[in-house]
């Protein structure tokens, strides 16, 4: 079965191992070891990540080795992409607007000081 990344990636244990596998390639055992939680759930999360994409398994003797491959998360990045030149955009726009303002209530405090000064 092909899992989707989007899935893979939305459970934090899974972007743990991810973070894990990313600084080193690691056994089973040896990524087990880093959470409270049994070996076969360590695997299940595993082969999520591998069917997805994200992790391969290689054989080495009698123990199998993790390791990430980041190629699938484009997808992410390319979604996510779409949404931050739309929140820069509204962003950029609020800027702009706050700035309008702040020139304004500038602006009106100034004729106050001017009129107290002259009265």
């Amino acid at each position: 079965m092909r899992r989707d990344v989007f899935q893979a990636i939305a459970d934090p244990t899974r972007r743990s191992i991810l973070g894990l596998l990313a600084r080193e390639t690691m056994n089973l055992n040896a990524v087990a070891a880093h959470y409270d939680m049994s070996r076969p759930a360590i695997s299940k999360h595993i082969k999520i990540l591998s069917e997805c994409g994200l992790v391969v398994i290689r054989p080495r003797g009698r123990e199998r080795y993790c390791s990430v491959k980041m190629t699938p998360l484009h997808e992410v990045s390319d979604w996510v992409e779409q949404y931050r030149e739309h929140w820069n955009t509204r962003l950029d726009n609020l800027d702009a607007y706050l700035e309008k303002i702040q020139s304004k209530k500038h602006k009106s405090t100034a004729h106050v000081k001017r009129k107290k000064t002259t009265s």
